[in-house]
């Protein structure tokens, strides 16, 4: 199989069909085994799962509770068992909230991985086969029908009355009418090439026959897919601030203790004693509380944006979000829903308001309004009753 030195959207169907070694009846069984063992499954790859253990070391990066333990450690040396009890149940409740929040998401953030299509129907050995999506190659020409999501990068042989929904990839809400002429412009955007359909869009009208030139992480999603997993998170201003307040903390414990040892050394008082009683001063200056109030906050900012249908994957990031000023994003699918809604109905001479929106069902009561001329006024003998 050749690799085309053209963008496959300028190519003629039957050029693209010879490059791809394959041809309108579709590839042979032996062939697509092959291929599938060479290019391997039509799938996104999927990055290393957070695992919950993982998810919980997480929430012990912090200076503050990293302090925290220090001090539980140093009350249980010097018999203080209340307040290392203490101090404990306190990290506890702030490591276990956050570890709950974040595991929630992670888990439910894997569940909304669904942007793929179950089967495709393919041509194999001249028939029609109905087959799973993973098993799709390069070659394989499919056959689609309005309703069914394109399962993979294909450039289009055939299109009777084809219209496709691309709002995944383009944001734009309105169906691409698509045919299967070549198109001269080399460096068209993935919403004006309208003889190629796209893995993960959904074919809205007519019905077509494609063959597969993309598979897997090299098709369009697979390419925003691989960009996504080379994001690096960095931390938020909040964790920049909890780790300032941390390390000033440690720093003014340790000038506590050496001032308080050597001002003891030099009033004649035992070494040991006086390095207890610094410790001691060190571990009173530690806000046992302040973790646990940090955490508790961002929850109760997690869970009002569940409520409202928002998913955040990171306590962190509440405030994050609460901090942003300016937002800047594309319209149509980002901002909208990509639904149309009546709003007002004309019926009898009279315009009724309608409440909802979308494919919500429930609504209001209608509200009429009468029009301010529902028809023209009777013609006065003027005119001698000529008009």
């Amino acid at each position: 199989m050749q690799q085309s030195t053209s963008p496959w959207h300028t190519l003629p169907a039957e050029d693209v069909c010879y490059l791809l070694q394959s041809s309108p009846a579709g590839l042979s069984s032996a062939e697509a085994e092959q291929r599938l063992a060479q290019y391997g499954p039509n799938e996104l790859q999927e990055t290393r799962r957070i695992s919950p253990w993982a998810i919980l070391l997480e929430q012990f990066k912090n200076v503050l509770i990293i302090i925290l333990l220090i001090a539980v450690g140093l009350s249980a040396v010097l018999g203080h068992g209340v307040e290392a009890i203490a101090i404990t149940v306190i990290v506890l409740f702030a490591v276990g909230l956050g570890f709950i929040q974040e595991y929630r998401a992670e888990r439910a953030i894997e569940a909304l991985r669904q942007m793929t299509a179950p089967t495709a129907t393919v041509l194999r050995d001249g028939d029609d086969v109905e087959l799973p999506a993973r098993h799709l190659v390069p070659g394989d020409v499919i056959l689609l029908e309005a309703g069914d999501r394109v399962p993979a990068d294909a450039r289009l042989i055939e299109a009777i009355n084809l219209q496709v929904e691309e709002a995944a990839l383009t944001g734009e809400s309105v169906p691409v009418e698509k045919h299967a002429a070549p198109l001269a412009d080399p460096h068209l955007g993935v919403g004006d090439c309208r003889n190629m359909v796209y893995a993960g869009t959904v074919v809205t009208y007519g019905r077509g026959r494609a063959v597969v030139v993309a598979t897997g992480m090299q098709t369009e999603f697979g390419k925003i897919a691989q960009m996504l997993q080379t994001i690096e998170i960095g931390r938020t201003p909040l964790q920049e601030n909890l780790d300032k307040v941390g390390h000033t903390l440690a720093r003014a414990a340790l000038v506590i203790v050496l001032l308080i040892v050597a001002l003891g050394l030099l009033r004649g008082q035992p070494l040991l004693e006086m390095f207890i009683f610094g410790i001691a001063l060190a571990v009173a200056v530690v806000p046992e509380a302040l973790p646990a109030v940090v955490t508790i906050s961002l929850a109760i900012g997690v869970q009002r944006m569940a409520r409202r249908n928002a998913l955040v994957r990171r306590l962190s990031a509440v405030e994050t979000l609460g901090s942003t000023s300016v937002i800047c994003s594309d319209k149509t699918g980002t901002l909208t829903r990509g639904e149309m809604t009546a709003r007002r109905i004309f019926v009898a001479g009279r315009l009724l308001d309608v409440s909802g929106a979308g494919t919500n069902r429930r609504g209001r009561s209608l509200r009429t309004v009468e029009l301010l001329s529902r028809r023209r006024p009777p013609c006065r003998p003027c005119c001698g009753g000529l008009f």
